[in-house]
């Protein structure tokens, strides 16, 4: 093996364990796991300031929770665009490997015909076929002649083919690597905002005495109600009949069974979720592979009234696209709320509405 095939070998190797490195799991982007802030008994924790109201605390909570929300579907964006970049570098970097075999297996039988040109005294075939004596084996060399210069020119062809396809693979693997370590440093950023916006709403949360935390905790369901029953008070139930698909029947199930689990952030199952780790992984179970963030979910997948929605579609929520659950029947969804929240039931109009999504055909 000469030493250049062993050096771009090499290369394409190195650039395979590189991808690999980047894009394991929990190598450099592992999901942080703070020390929970111990919660101040009702003797010692402090007080809300004067003038300061529990509801003004949870529409503060709702504002930093929905802002790592939109960071982890940015998180989210930059781990799936990753994940297909690591895959093209790597199947690049087979493509430079398998042509490096092919240049020098064209190199080696280049090199035999210029040795058996050597041992034929150095003349080329047409000065041999001049110098016979012989009719017929002039008129069969010939037509040797020409085959022996077509073949030349072919492998010509193919050495210069063979070295352009390399050029360009070795072009595009670099491009690919610079855009894998651009998505490299967009997760590094939504990883710190995500990281940045939960602390702020746990230290908000650690700062309120039990008898306040559960007061909140009743403000948050009693917002939730009102909403709800705004919602159901329109009549929109009445219109929605819509039933499920096998495949939508299968999502649901797969998605209802996470109840209890705990959110995480970036996280696909299956011992935690965030919104759309929750929605993608139920289809991908009833064997539809959708978007993984539920921005790209109401980007891609097929919009539909919301009178026509079924059990298995999903429901987008915020302006900004940054929720998603996923209707189950009744009025009723079942999502992975926020971080320090479990995956559970609620009434599909207890946040405000964006739209809705199909991700099955049928």
């Amino acid at each position: 093996m000469g030493t250049g095939k062993r050096g771009l070998i090499a290369t394409a190797v190195a650039l395979v364990c590189a991808v690999t490195v980047l894009a394991a799991p929990g190598t450099a982007f592992a999901s942080p796991s703070p020390d929970p802030s111990p919660s101040p008994t009702p003797s010692t924790g402090p007080t809300l300031a004067p003038g300061r109201d529990l509801e003004a605390v949870r529409k503060k909570l709702d504002k930093l929770y929905r802002a790592a929300a939109r960071a982890t579907d940015e998180y989210n964006a930059a781990e799936e665009k990753a994940d297909k970049q690591s895959a093209e570098v790597v199947k690049l970097a087979r493509k430079i490997v398998k042509g490096q075999e092919r240049l020098e297996k064209l190199k080696d039988r280049a090199g035999a015909a210029a040795a058996a040109q050597y041992r034929g005294g150095g003349l080329p075939p047409e000065a041999h076929l001049m110098l016979s004596d012989d009719p017929q084996e002039f008129l069969d060399g010939a037509g040797r002649v020409r085959q022996g210069q077509h073949a030349a020119k072919g492998l010509i062809g193919e050495l210069t083919r063979t070295q352009e396809d390399l050029k360009q693979y070795a072009e595009d693997a670099t491009a690919q690597w610079k855009k894998l370590e651009a998505g490299r440093k967009a997760k590094a950023v939504a990883q710190k905002k995500i990281e940045q916006q939960i602390a702020q709403a746990e230290k908000l949360e650690s700062e309120l005495r039990k008898e306040e935390q559960e007061r909140l905790a009743e403000l948050e369901k009693e917002a939730a109600h009102q909403a709800q029953t705004a919602w159901l008070d329109s009549g929109i139930l009445e219109e929605i009949s819509g039933k499920a698909t096998e495949q939508g029947k299968e999502a649901v199930a797969y998605a209802t069974a996470q109840i209890g689990k705990p959110y995480q952030w970036g996280a696909e199952g299956p011992k935690s979720y965030d919104c759309s780790g929750l929605t993608s992984q139920a289809w991908i179970s009833a064997g539809r592979g959708i978007p993984r963030t539920s921005q790209e979910q109401w980007k891609q997948l097929r919009h539909i009234d919301v009178r026509d929605m079924r059990p298995g579609d999903l429901i987008i929520y915020f302006d900004d696209a940054s929720h998603v659950a996923m209707y189950v029947g009744d009025g009723a969804i079942v999502h992975a709320p926020r971080p320090g929240r479990d995956v559970t039931l609620a009434g599909a109009g207890s946040m405000p509405i964006l739209g809705v999504v199909r991700p099955d055909a049928g």
